[in-house]
């Protein structure tokens, strides 16, 4: 079947899914708010848990080990995860994945409640929300050009940046005072409750799928998942696009585990001056989004570029702020924050309109995974860096090499071409 085709079919059904059946702002407002909450819920979890370590162990190889039980899972199966999106029902790969997840949530507030938990347990219980999450990411994103029409994505992506934005800025003070009104068993009991949300619309609202032929059974898993690496890898924009994010990450990963080693050394800060650098990222992504969402940008690839590398530069500039000016550091901080929004929405509204949607679940779990190891690479190529720079430098040199790396996006002719609606290679062929 020839890639035309399939782009055809692909529209066609993502027509049909939305003019008929339930009305598409009902279905997606349902589905989106369902989702909302269960991650909401996860991630005040994973505050409280990584504060349950923080405070039982004072050990940062035991946060190290819970960060990589958090991230590995999901970059390793991530292509599994986005090729089962491609093949079968995505809703009921969400509500399974949220199904799961509050199962095992059960179970570690049982050991809480009768004081059995042990440290492993928060690992096991950690790695298995990370490895469904390598199957709720791909399935939800790819959902989202079946349940709104295309004018629609730039605004449907804004309100998912927003959404990540009320995440980084809610879950510290929700997961707080969630401890300190109740057991630390029946504040992980909120999870659950979230996640049960989380499935409810999905089961009385359907989402399109798309018309692709499936075949061969489980056999023919890996040539599906090669289709997805091949549909990157032959549009030579989207290969270009993977590069620079590979790129970018790389840069820009380590300093967000540098933040308060930058507060403390060179501002002279504490705790709440590293709480409030977070929550002012949170709070640009906010109004990033909501600008997005409320403006949908045309003309997205500029938008991407100038975001991310935008994004990389004033991070460089947060440090290169004098030691007594960290309110112009943190100012600087909140439009890092803003600019990586403004740019990551019209970014995923790009690879929603540009990939088949048949194709989406595997490019876009591609994506997660390129960066869920491209970041710890980064952070071991910048750890001997730092001993020799200090955080300072540091930070100045990664922020402006993760910008820079953005505006080389500029001069290629292939990303020049897609976004003036033009072909960089076949995404489907």
């Amino acid at each position: 079947m020839s890639a035309e085709r399939i782009a055809r079919q692909d529209g066609e059904a993502s027509a049909a899914g939305v003019a008929e059946g339930q009305p598409w702002k009902l279905r997606f407002g349902a589905i989106f708010t369902g989702q909302a909450l269960s991650l909401t819920g996860s991630a005040l979890t994973q505050f409280v848990l990584l504060w349950w370590i923080t405070d039982t162990t004072g050990s940062a190889a035991a946060l190290g080990m819970a960060a990589l039980a958090a991230l590995l899972p999901q970059a390793l199966l991530g292509p599994l995860g986005g090729t089962l999106a491609d093949r079968y029902s995505r809703r009921w790969l969400m509500a399974a994945s949220d199904l799961v997840s509050a199962a095992c949530m059960a179970v570690l507030i049982a050991l809480f409640l009768t004081q059995r938990v042990q440290l492993w347990h928060i690992y096991a219980m950690l790695a298995v929300r990370s490895a469904m999450q390598a199957f709720q990411q791909p399935a939800a994103a790819a959902s989202t050009a079946m349940l709104v029409p295309g004018y629609f994505l730039p605004r449907a992506a804004g309100l998912n940046q927003s959404l990540m934005g009320i995440m980084t800025v809610g879950a510290p003070p929700l997961g707080a005072l969630a401890m300190s009104a109740m057991p630390l068993g029946w504040a992980l009991a909120i999870d659950v409750a979230t996640a049960l949300l989380g499935i409810a619309p999905l089961l009385f609202f359907t989402i399109p799928q798309p018309r692709a032929a499936r075949g061969g059974g489980w056999r023919s898993l890996w040539r599906e998942w090669r289709e997805g690496v091949q549909a990157v890898w032959r549009h030579a924009a989207l290969r270009q696009l993977y590069a620079l994010i590979g790129a970018a990450v790389m840069c820009v990963m380590p300093l967000f585990t540098l933040v308060p080693l930058l507060v403390k050394t060179h501002f002279a800060g504490g705790a709440n001056q590293v709480a409030l650098m977070e929550s002012l990222s949170g709070i640009g992504m906010i109004a990033g989004g909501a600008f997005v969402a409320a403006f949908a940008p045309q003309r997205r690839m500029r938008w991407f570029l100038w975001g991310f590398a935008l994004s990389g530069l004033t991070m460089a500039l947060t440090a290169l702020a004098p030691a007594d000016q960290f309110g112009l550091g943190a100012a600087f901080w909140l439009l890092s924050g803003l600019t990586f929004a403004v740019g990551n929405a019209p970014f995923m509204a790009m690879l929603q309109s540009a990939v088949p949607n048949h194709l989406q679940g595997r490019v876009l779990s591609l994506l997660n995974t390129l960066i869920g190891l491209a970041g710890p690479v980064g952070l071991a190529l910048a750890a001997p860096l730092g001993e020799a720079l200090g955080s300072r430098w540091l930070f100045v040199l990664l922020g402006a090499c993760g910008g820079l790396v953005m505006l080389l996006g500029f001069v290629s002719r292939a990303l020049r071409r897609m976004e003036q609606g033009e072909s960089g290679g076949s995404a489907g062929s």
